[in-house]
């Protein structure tokens, strides 16, 4: 049986992630846990762009192949030049289980998930999570059973390699490449820098997450957050028109509001000056560059949402049960004239509810079949993460896999207790998280 060990330099791990290249601090400190532990192979799988897959990127080989065959999985590799990524669709099985629940998995000899020359080895998947944010999975294949404390000692290094990779790719497009399993065109490269770096936020208070199922021409939506001491800012946008023309007209609309943010303006005032860079821009240039929005913040001490509505269809509320759409006044688009004027709706949240924002490319054109109602109250008791994936996928089912505008989706859980800590287990709390797949 695998013992813990008293490994826990964390130093160890920490230089040889600094010692090596931001492309292969992955690989060497995987190699220091696959050696602390005796592994046979320890493998990094990489969170797939589309939510709906892990891609293999390291893989690091500690014991000697028994040379019995080779993985089925292989054949979906992709290879550019020395690097290799391998794709491994969610299926229900242990990988998506991991990811959904976030708790370790433990898997007897004889899992079909491995590759047949380490099927004869116990294999661990432990989540590689940050703030309820998945980036992946840590993998790890052991000669014998592992004790439930190194199982828990597993968990708390792969919340480790999460800040590796975190700090890494600052430097590198490695993991961009391997989280991609297709192209983007260039308005999904603007669209997607757009995005916060982070699609999923845990706090004391609230859990968040985002999701942007784009269209084949991308139609300009956005989501945005940001978290200050007392507030939380956040915004749902859908900028006019496709391709490019409407994934700057949002980069101009998120700069605005993200500009006038970080000067410490008024929720009022964010909006005012977003909405009259935008009108000046489409007047310079004889166009029409205005966006469709959801501004708002949340104070975190009382729980009160302000809201500016700019012309777009509503949030829904989810109270103890029941939903209804948010009732709350609607403005004119941002940047549809200079100087229009705003005002903001206040509604006081209660622990316990859900306020779920979407975009019309969930609710128009060949979407329009989708019971959203429906399918918000049959996610209740799901973690946020998995809340927007699953509307996603509602949406791209309904449309035949071919939207024709962009789905987006921002899904706010408030709970309130903005003074106290919450309760976080190797970077995920395991209260919010999502029962297993049955």
């Amino acid at each position: 049986m695998v013992r813990r060990r008293r490994l826990a330099d964390v130093r160890r791990f920490i230089a040889a992630a600094e010692a090596a290249s931001p492309v292969e601090a992955v690989d060497q400190v995987a190699r220091e846990l696959g050696l602390a532990f005796d592994a046979a192979a320890v493998s990094f799988l990489i969170a797939d762009l589309s939510g709906r897959a892990l891609v293999r990127l390291a893989h690091v080989p500690l014991a000697p192949s028994r040379g019995t065959g080779h993985d089925p999985a292989l054949l979906r590799e992709r290879r550019d030049d020395e690097e290799s990524a391998t794709v491994l669709p969610f299926d229900g099985g242990p990988g998506e289980q991991a990811v959904r629940t976030q708790a370790v998995q433990v898997l007897a000899p004889g899992d079909a998930g491995a590759d047949s020359d380490l099927a004869h080895l116990w294999r661990v998947l432990a989540p590689v999570t940050e703030r309820g944010e998945s980036i992946g999975l840590l993998e790890m294949f052991l000669p014998d059973e592992p004790e439930q404390a190194v199982v828990a000692e597993l968990a708390e290094l792969a919340h480790l390699l999460a800040f590796v990779v975190i700090a890494n790719r600052r430097h590198t497009d490695l993991f961009d490449w391997a989280e991609r399993s297709q192209q983007f065109s260039l308005s999904a490269e603007i669209q997607q820098r757009l995005l916060p770096p982070a699609r999923t936020c845990e706090a004391a208070s609230f859990t968040l997450a985002g999701w942007l199922e784009p269209a084949a021409d991308i139609g300009g939506d956005t989501f945005d957050y940001s978290l200050a001491r007392d507030w939380l800012h956040l915004s749902l946008t859908d900028a006019m028109g496709h391709g490019v023309d409407a994934a700057l007209t949002a980069s101009m609309c998120l700069g605005g509001l993200r500009g006038a943010r970080r000067r410490g303006m008024s929720l009022i005032e964010q909006v005012a000056l977003t909405n009259d860079a935008l009108a000046q821009h489409a007047v310079s240039r004889d166009g029409e560059d205005f966006v469709a929005g959801l501004i708002g913040r949340v104070e975190l001490q009382t729980g009160r949402l302000d809201l500016v509505n700019a012309g777009h269809v509503p949030p829904y509320l989810l109270r103890a049960g029941e939903l209804t759409l948010l009732d709350c006044d609607t403005d004119l688009p941002l940047g549809m004239f200079a100087e229009s004027g705003y005002a903001s709706t206040q509604v006081t949240l209660e622990p316990g509810d859900r306020i779920v924002f979407v975009t019309d490319g969930m609710l128009e054109r060949n979407a329009a079949d989708v019971d959203l109602p429906g399918a918000i109250l049959g996610t209740e008791d799901l973690h946020p993460r998995e809340v927007v994936r699953a509307l996603a996928d509602t949406a791209l089912a309904a449309a035949g896999h071919a939207l024709q505008d962009d789905a987006t989706v921002l899904v706010l859980d408030w709970h309130g207790r903005h003074e106290g800590s919450r309760t976080a287990a190797s970077g995920a709390d395991p209260s919010r998280a999502s029962d297993p797949l049955p």
